[in-house]
C-alpha cells in the first residue's frame, strides 16, 4: 500500500476517534456557532503543521545520523500503534457517553484559535503520534519541512472534512456519537486496524 494512502488512513482513524479536539469543536460549535468552530478547527491544524514539521525535520536529521538508530525510532512507532490498538479494544469495553465540557459563553475568534493550537501541540496523544509513528511515513526523497508539512496538510485536509460534519450537523452528531455503543464499535474498529498497521510496520523494518 502507498506509504501516503496508510498515512492517510491511520491519521483518519485518529482524527474520528472522539477526544480533545471533538471536545474543543463542539464547545466552539455550541457557543459561538460554525465561525468559532472553524477557527478553533484552525488552531488545530496549526498545531498538527507544526508538529508535523518538527518531527519531519528532527527525524530527518537523525536519519543522517545513524541509519540503526532511526530503525529503532520505526520500532518503537509500531510499538506505539500496537499499543494504541490494543487500548482501543480494551477501552472499547468500557465506554461511556462522551460528554462536552463547558465553554465560555463569549471567546473571541483569535483566543479560540491560539488555544487549540497550543492544547494539540501539548496533546500527548497528537505528540506521540507524531514522534513515534509520523516518521515512517516520511518520503526520504523529499526536503524535510515540506513532507512535513504535506503529510500534516492530509491530516489536516481529513480534519476539515470530518469536524465540518459536526459542526454543520452539532446537534445530530453530538448526540449520535455520544451514544456509548457507537463509541464502542468505533473505538474497536479502529483498534483492530491500528494493530493491523502496527503489525506491518514492525515486518517492514525488521
Amino acid at each position: 500500500m502507498n506509504n501516503w494512502v496508510e498515512f492517510a488512513i491511520v491519521a483518519g482513524l485518529l482524527t474520528m476517534l472522539p477526544g480533545i479536539d471533538t471536545a474543543q469543536i463542539l464547545r466552539s460549535a455550541i457557543k459561538g456557532g460554525p465561525k468559532l468552530a472553524y477557527m478553533t478547527l484552525l488552531g488545530i491544524c496549526i498545531g498538527v503543521w507544526v508538529l508535523g514539521i518538527a518531527a519531519a525535520v528532527g527525524i530527518s536529521a537523525l536519519l543522517l545520523a545513524s541509519a540503526e538508530l532511526y530503525r529503532v525510532v520505526s520500532w518503537i512507532g509500531a510499538g506505539y500503534l500496537l499499543f494504541l490498538g490494543l487500548k482501543m479494544i480494551w477501552d472499547a469495553r468500557h465506554v461511556g457517553a462522551f460528554e462536552v465540557a463547558a465553554a465560555p459563553v463569549e471567546e473571541r475568534p483569535f483566543k479560540s484559535v491560539m488555544r487549540a493550537a497550543f492544547v494539540t501541540l501539548t496533546n500527548p496523544k497528537g505528540a506521540a503520534f507524531y514522534v513515534a509513528v509520523f516518521p515512517a511515513y516520511i518520503p526520504h526523497d523529499m526536503n524535510p519541512a515540506l513532507a512535513g508539512f504535506a503529510l500534516a496538510s492530509v491530516h489536516n485536509f481529513e480534519a476539515l472534512v470530518w469536524f465540518s460534519i459536526w459542526i454543520w450537523a452539532t446537534s445530530f452528531a453530538k448526540n449520535f456519537f455520544s451514544r456509548p455503543r457507537v463509541r464502542q464499535v468505533m473505538e474497536a474498529v479502529s483498534g483492530v486496524a491500528m494493530l493491523g498497521f502496527g503489525v506491518k510496520m514492525l515486518l517492514e523494518h525488521h
